[in-house]
């Protein structure tokens, strides 16, 4: 999975691939930029909550090319005076992508300020006094900073593309679903006894998985969400993803939720043109729950609606009736966001998605 999406000639890394209208799947952010202002609305109420620091920082892994930190900045939250935008993309193709929309700074700079900190805006010699109210300002990384900061970590449709190990319940234990190769350049499946442990794992996460089930082990996945939260000083780590607790995904057929994209829709198998389709895995709960229970979890729609976004459509569709008979931009845009929320809270879409959130408190 980690070659098929970031080896070389991987999903990610050949031109022409990924999230956006034009692309192979389509993400929240890329159906317009209501999603992005709901998150600007979240992001301030996180910025309130911990008395307006100043630096304010917004750590969005998994940025793609940019489509998201546009549409959030685009809104003018409150803390933009404190933002310091972080875009953490692992592709190289992607993150020029994010350049050609954003103005984007040197990293050395943006960070920098976030290591110092803001000083109360009086030359006192210290050449490490920061001035506050200087945001926002936007950077590109590819991997997570390693440093504390104070503000959020945002995660969306990010941990559905991490590798994980694949498991099936044989009529003697657990076996291991490793590739191999097949005829020509084709791969196959090759069912391994599983070692000791790992089957204890499965035993534990799905106790009563029936022969022929299987379950993936999302040890990555974890591993990420304990680097995640260790970012953090104070402030607040926000997961979207689809997903599912482990005993639940047993007794689904595992191609519900193994699956591939392209052109807009399903691809093939998994191991069908590595590198030509996206591979994703719904997220096991109850997994990143042993490494930390969320403080909360609830679908996109219910997040969305928390965060005002019935407000800002009813300012659309005021808008709307207001200059439908204009036909201007103003009338067309507003038009739009009253067919984007229904997108974003479709719960057989993208409203269906979870929403994990953990608060940081130091």
């Amino acid at each position: 999975m980690e070659l098929a999406l970031y080896g070389p000639g991987g999903f990610f890394v050949s031109d022409g691939r990924g999230a956006g209208r034009r692309a192979d799947f389509l993400t929240s952010p890329e159906v317009g930029p209501l999603f992005g202002a709901v998150v600007a609305r979240a992001l301030d109420a996180e910025w309130y909550r911990l008395g307006r620091p100043d630096p304010f920082v917004l750590i969005e892994v998994g940025a793609g090319r940019g489509a998201l930190a546009r549409a959030v900045l685009g809104a003018g939250p409150a803390c933009s005076v404190a933002l310091r935008y972080v875009c953490v993309e692992r592709s190289a193709r992607l993150r020029s992508g994010i350049e050609v929309l954003l103005p984007v700074e040197p990293a050395a700079t943006v960070l920098g300020l976030v290591a110092f900190g803001a000083g109360a805006g009086v030359d006192d010699g210290d050449d490490d006094v920061v001035v506050a109210g200087r945001g926002p300002s936007v950077t590109v990384l590819d991997d997570v900073p390693a440093m504390a900061v104070t503000g959020m970590v945002l995660a969306n449709e990010l941990l559905d593309n991490l590798p994980f190990r694949l498991l099936e319940r044989g009529d003697r234990g657990w076996l291991e679903v490793f590739v191999g190769s097949g005829d020509g350049d084709d791969f196959v499946e090759v069912l391994v006894e599983a070692p000791a442990e790992t089957a204890a794992i499965a035993d534990r996460l799905a106790p009563r998985a029936p022969i022929g089930a299987r379950i993936p082990v999302q040890a990555v996945a974890g591993e990420w969400l304990a680097g995640a939260l260790s970012v953090l000083a104070a402030g607040r780590l926000v997961v979207i993803d689809y997903a599912d607790t482990t005993a639940s995904l047993a007794a689904r057929p595992w191609s519900d939720w193994l699956r591939t994209y392209r052109g807009q829709g399903r691809g093939g198998a998994p191991l069908d043109d590595p590198g030509a389709q996206d591979l994703t895995c719904e997220v096991a709960l109850d997994q990143l729950a042993r490494v930390r229970v969320p403080d909360a979890d609830r679908s996109q729609a219910e997040w969305l609606a928390a965060h005002g976004i019935e407000e800002l459509v009813a300012a659309a569709r005021a808008t709307w009736h207001e200059r439908a008979g204009v036909g201007d931009l103003a009338a067309v845009a507003a038009r739009s966001r009253v067919g984007e929320a229904d997108a974003l809270c479709d719960p057989t879409g993208l409203g269906g998605f979870r929403v994990l959130e953990w608060v940081a408190e130091r």
